[in-house]
């Protein structure tokens, strides 16, 4: 559990920041360097390298080192922990949603005299 918990812990770390949800959001369509995830961002290659790390330890992606370039492959299957844990939660709002949904479709005036 506690393993599963870490697990979790670095999925979340690592979708915590704006660029690497961007370069996760990227990699879904294919397989780019760590200079084609820094460009769109603006960033240093040394900046990007730092944030495909955190992906990197989160086991989110996998690096290929081939020369000089690292090429970078989104692992989908380690989404799959956040998603179920999300999913948990998500009866939660969907009840608060629904909630007020009632209220805006029935709205309950404040003067009386409307109500007659």
């Amino acid at each position: 559990m506690v393993k599963d918990s870490a697990v979790l812990d670095g999925v979340f770390h690592a979708l915590a920041h704006e660029a690497r949800r961007d370069m996760l959001r990227r990699l879904a369509g294919s397989e780019l360097s760590i200079g084609e995830l820094a460009a769109p961002l603006q960033m240093s290659f040394a900046a990007a390298s730092k944030h495909v790390k955190v992906l990197e330890d989160a086991a989110l992606i996998r690096r290929t080192v081939i020369g000089r370039r690292h090429l970078c492959r989104l692992r989908p299957e380690q989404l799959s922990g956040a998603s179920a844990w999300l999913r948990f939660y998500e009866q939660f709002w969907d009840a608060r949603l629904d909630a007020l949904e009632q209220v805006l479709e029935n709205p309950i005036s404040s003067n009386p005299e409307e109500t007659t």
